[in-house]
């Protein structure tokens, strides 16, 4: 396979973040799921419930120190492979990336330490308190680098400025404030809660299932029923916020993700099944819901949404646009006083990044002819396909979550998980599915931001760093295989525990106490 430098740039980066978001997900469910078990035990005094929550913070423990090993060479990418990514929109991404880590890496890190070393040197209330800081240190991180995603995806709060040819920040608020950073956070961390909650029950159903530890499987799988129950329905909820906030700031992508390569008369109706062909830009077979994708996407029954085709004409404009602002800047960099020139690109700076688009096609965007400001505008399209049937597979699974759930709550309610074998089976059974939606969501967000790597103002293929292809495969080489190391081990000392069960893993050897200690 004939791979260019970005291309093996960009599978590193995707394929890194896909590993290391296997372990985020149930890092942010278990902090939560064994923060409320430790407040039901310090209420109650029963010692069963401190079983519990000693017996999912191994697992929760090993789940972290992966995620943990598998998130920092994620940042040191962008300093090896995304050279100027780093230098054009490093003063508002690196802040962003300093406050995770000093507002909430440290934070949870400390506190798992104390989580683990400190139930018996900590009063009850004392360690309940610890355990509450991982389960909002784990939520904090995933804040701030959530806002950091959602900066590349709407850029708020920062302008470019053509002396030091760099985005800067312009208010801190509005990045922090960004639409699309907060509709964002609350979707993912609800999709983790519901991985923790699959996670949860799925062991306890595997236990029942064995006749073993039936008491702390009840037990564990009624707070899982519940609690997962309620994030599921918040997932759903909160994407349908999410898809708007999408439309509201980057409607290619909601276009590619429904196939609708026209626009249609409003409200649009949303597209349950069909095959994108994006040669013919057309969508075969298509089965539609009238006017429902109308009312998620915009909230009216007046809006419309434009097409992919519509959209790409719209490019064209704001592209020569771009030329214009990309000539007044080199201008600039000639005279600095040129009055003429800072008022061209006054006017026109909104829209250098698509200029920079014609960089693909000519090294003078300011000359490109229409032929290439045509390429360019087709190069906003992302692949249709890799987005439409992913999207469709995660929203079948978040349904499929919701009927789960409920099952599982009214079993709890009555009290009939024994006798309903079936549904522990199931339970089993579903276990990886959360991931999958997990990383079908993640792929669907990142993939459809091409071309851009910061939408609007940075194609992604400026990013890179000028390496040769051969570099790129050394570490790609050496990233896949260390990254699967790890995977193979988080699995592995999972499985042991599990078997172990909760009464066995508190009473290892004493070989095997350092994981354990303090339990």
């Amino acid at each position: 396979m004939d791979l260019s430098a970005l291309d093996l740039s960009r599978l590193q980066f995707g394929m890194t973040a896909l590993y290391h978001f296997l372990f985020v997900p149930l890092t942010l469910g278990l902090s939560l799921i064994i923060a409320i078990m430790e407040s039901v035990y310090v209420m109650t005094h029963k010692v069963i419930w401190r079983d519990m929550t000693k017996f999912w913070g191994i697992l929760f423990g090993i789940n972290f120190a992966m995620g943990v090993a598998t998130g920092v060479p994620l940042e040191f990418q962008f300093g090896t492979n995304w050279a100027y990514y780093s230098h054009y929109v490093g003063d508002v991404f690196g802040s962003i990336l300093a406050m995770e880590g000093l507002m909430a890496f440290f934070l949870e890190a400390t506190f798992v330490g104390l989580f683990f070393f400190g139930w018996n040197r900590l009063s009850k209330l004392q360690h309940l308190i610890v355990t509450w800081l991982v389960a909002i240190g784990s939520n904090l991180s995933a804040l701030w680098i959530l806002i950091a995603n959602a900066w590349m995806q709407n850029p708020v709060g920062a302008r470019f400025n053509p002396d030091s040819m760099r985005m800067e920040m312009t208010s801190f608020y509005e990045v922090f404030f960004n639409p699309v950073a907060q509709s964002k956070f609350v979707h993912t961390v609800s999709a983790g809660y519901v991985t923790g909650a699959v996670f949860v029950l799925g062991i306890s159903a595997f236990y029942m299932l064995r006749d073993r530890y039936i008491a702390f499987a009840k037990r564990s799988m009624v707070v899982a029923a519940s609690f997962g129950l309620a994030s599921a329905l918040s997932v759903v909820v909160l994407g349908d916020e999410s898809g708007y906030t999408v439309t509201e700031h980057q409607k290619m992508k909601i276009a590619a993700i429904e196939a609708m390569w026209k626009t249609e008369p409003a409200p649009a109706g949303l597209t349950l099944f069909g095959w994108p062909d994006q040669k013919a830009q057309k969508t075969h077979y298509e089965i539609k819901l009238p006017w429902v994708l109308g009312l998620i996407a915009t909230r009216s029954l007046t809006q419309e949404m434009p097409g992919i085709q519509d959209l790409v004409d719209h490019g064209k404009t704001r592209i020569k646009s771009g030329a214009i602002a990309y000539a007044a800047l080199e201008q600039l960099r000639k005279d600095r006083q040129d009055t003429q020139a800072q008022e061209l690109f006054q006017q026109h700076q909104n829209d250098l990044g698509y200029g920079l688009l014609l960089k693909k096609y000519t090294p003078h965007p300011q000359t490109a002819s229409i032929e290439q400001i045509d390429q360019a505008a087709q190069d906003l399209i992302p692949n249709v396909p890799y987005l439409f049937w992913p999207f469709r597979f995660m929203v079948g699974l978040g349904l499929y979550f919701i009927a789960f759930f409920t099952t599982a709550f009214i079993l709890a309610s009555r009290d009939r998980f024994e006798k309903s074998r079936w549904f522990l089976k199931i339970a089993v059974l579903s276990l990886p599915l959360p991931w999958i939606a997990a990383e079908l969501g993640w792929f669907v967000a990142e993939h459809g931001r091409q071309p851009w790597t910061i939408d609007g103002v940075l194609p992604t293929f400026l990013s890179a760093t000028h390496i040769s292809s051969s570099s790129v495969w050394t570490t790609f080489l050496a990233f896949m295989t260390f990254y699967t190391v790890l995977l193979v081990i988080d699995i592995k000392l999972m499985i042991k525990y599990v078997r172990l069960g909760p009464v066995s893993a508190f009473e290892a050897k004493p070989s095997e106490r350092i994981i354990n200690a303090g339990l």
